[in-house]
């Protein structure tokens, strides 16, 4: 089958959405957009609770990390969104965009265009902020952006706690300054979910001819004809033309794997496995970076969390309540409460990050409790380590190998248990006595480095922010030059959270709004749209 687009979509996650409504603005550019997942019809998807449901289930790859050889060989479940939205239909709808610092040192890296003042608008566009129009964020844009629904005591609590520690309270922490503790804004708009789906694509769905949007759509591999993108071939169909440009938006994970698929990554990893060379670039699927997430569990002395709704009766009544008042535990994504502080006190902005769950962690694998728990998750936000994504076989259906090499530098260790730490700390002062009756995790028996190294090695997660894969620079070694094109092949950008030269010190979904929101200006520009 031969059918023409000018621009064609490889990705259906945040950034992907992004780019596919700005991109067809323009009723004269006929876009098409590929997912390879499903549509997001199920309720889960929708419901800001549901994603818990989610991440393990219908809307994931299930996909794992190879053993992490600094973590006695720990394999950590890797997951990677199976759904149009991407990540955004699937995470815990964290509005956080970083640091400023994080993005003028892209810049600084020769990234020009890439400065926080320069996204600053990027990030504005996007948004209808319930709370705020000022300097920092925007009302009328696509993106949903609210303050919690659902909080309980308990998180005020927190707040005390931490206030004990000498970490204020922030309302506002993508504002004026990230330092402090809060209510996060999270991407949903009247309590329902905001995924990049919903919020891009559903006002326009069936009412532009001009876009296109395929789901169950599996790209095998790009077609690079004489040096230039011409096209894409999809899974029982074959070749699809693009006539201006292919953009691949699959993710830190899925990009640098289709590129890989298509020849375009390091030539000694790609023969062995007999896939042709089309272009020797070592940097595909180098330089991964990622958020490890170590936490603290505590019984708490009543039903001050949201455990007692597992329950087949009390789900039923948080439905019910749902319903009617758009309130409750179904409206809560259960972490919407957290913040920033120091593991090195010396550090140029906060590098650890707190998610308070209001619930006792069903990962963990910890006992029921009876009056349920709660949870304190710490995550260090600038890891040194470096990781790589890679192909296991020249099949495209097979998982890709995804190791992002945690602790190989042992500054990441030592400042994530500071945070681990911290955490505790938090966890034990006098504010949060009244809720919490004692700490299950890591509990009383973990005291030295090596007890800690320990229980890391059993209980550590991914936060899910994968970036850095095809990372742009001004350097020889960059995959993509600041304009997001692919050195070395014309007609082909990657846009999505690979391309960060640094992770950003926060969630990322945000980020990758942002990013597709850049990058379809960039390609407007390009074309004259």
């Amino acid at each position: 089958m031969t059918q023409g687009y000018d621009f064609i979509i490889v990705g259906g996650g945040s950034a992907g959405c992004v780019l596919a409504a700005r991109l067809s603005e323009n009723p004269s550019a006929r876009v098409l957009l590929l997912e390879a997942g499903g549509r997001d019809r199920h309720p889960f998807y929708h419901l800001p609770a549901g994603f818990a449901k989610m991440t393990k289930g219908i809307g994931s790859w299930g996909w794992q990390t190879v053993p992490q050889r600094h973590m006695d060989g720990m394999v950590i479940r890797f997951t990677q969104a199976r759904v149009i939205g991407g990540g955004s239909s699937i995470n815990a709808q964290i509005y956080t965009r970083g640091n400023p610092l994080d993005y003028d040192e892209w810049r600084q890296a020769g990234c020009t265009g890439w400065g926080y003042e320069d996204v600053l608008p990027y990030f504005r566009k996007a948004e209808d902020n319930d709370s705020w129009d000022n300097r920092w964020h925007g009302k009328g844009g696509p993106l949903g952006v609210s303050r919690p629904a659902a909080p309980l005591p308990i998180c005020e609590a927190f707040f005390g706690a931490a206030a004990a520690l000498g970490i204020p309270r922030n309302e506002d922490m993508a504002g004026a300054s990230q330092e402090g503790v809060g209510y996060y804004q999270l991407t949903q708009r009247r309590a329902r979910r905001s995924s990049a789906s919903i919020a891009y694509l559903n006002p326009i769905r069936g009412r532009r001819p001009n876009l296109t949007i395929r789901t169950g759509a599996q790209v095998l591999r790009i077609l690079v004809e004489h040096g230039r993108a011409a096209g894409v071939e999809l899974a029982g169909e074959g070749v699809i033309r693009a006539g201006a440009e292919v953009i691949l938006s699959a993710g830190a994970i899925g990009s640098p794997r289709l590129l890989q698929l298509s020849g375009v990554g390091p030539a000694d990893h790609l023969r062995p496995l007999g896939v042709p060379v089309v272009l020797d670039q070592p940097g595909v699927g180098a330089d991964l970076q990622d958020h490890l997430d170590l936490f603290v569990i505590a019984e708490c002395t009543g039903p001050h969390t949201y455990d007692r709704y597992a329950r087949p009766h009390w789900s039923a009544l948080a439905g019910l309540r749902y319903l009617l008042t758009r309130k409750g535990p179904v409206a809560s994504s259960l972490f919407e409460t957290g913040g920033f502080w120091y593991a090195d006190p010396d550090a140029r902005s906060p590098d650890i990050q707190f998610h308070l769950g209001l619930g006792s962690g069903i990962e963990a694998g910890v006992a029921a409790m009876p009056d349920g728990g709660v949870t304190l998750n710490s995550a260090y936000l600038r890891p040194r380590s470096r990781g790589t994504v890679r192909l296991a076989s020249a099949d495209p259906r097979a998982a890709p190998l995804i190791d992002p090499n945690y602790w190989a530098d042992p500054h990441d260790r030592e400042m994530a248990i500071r945070g681990l730490k911290l955490a505790q700390e938090i966890m034990r002062q006098d504010a949060l006595k009244p809720y919490v009756r004692a700490e299950r995790l890591p509990g009383p028996e973990v005291r030295t480095e090596q007890d800690y190294f320990r229980y890391a090695c059993r209980h550590a997660k991914t936060d899910h922010h994968p970036a850095g894969t095809c990372r742009m620079g001004a350097d020889p070694a960059a995959v993509l030059d600041p304009q997001l094109r692919l050195n070395g092949i014309e007609a082909l950008r990657v846009i999505d959270n690979s391309i960060m030269p640094g992770l950003v010190s926060a969630n990322t979904n945000a980020t990758a709004i942002m990013i597709g929101e850049k990058g379809a200006d960039l390609i407007r520009a390009a074309h004259g749209l």
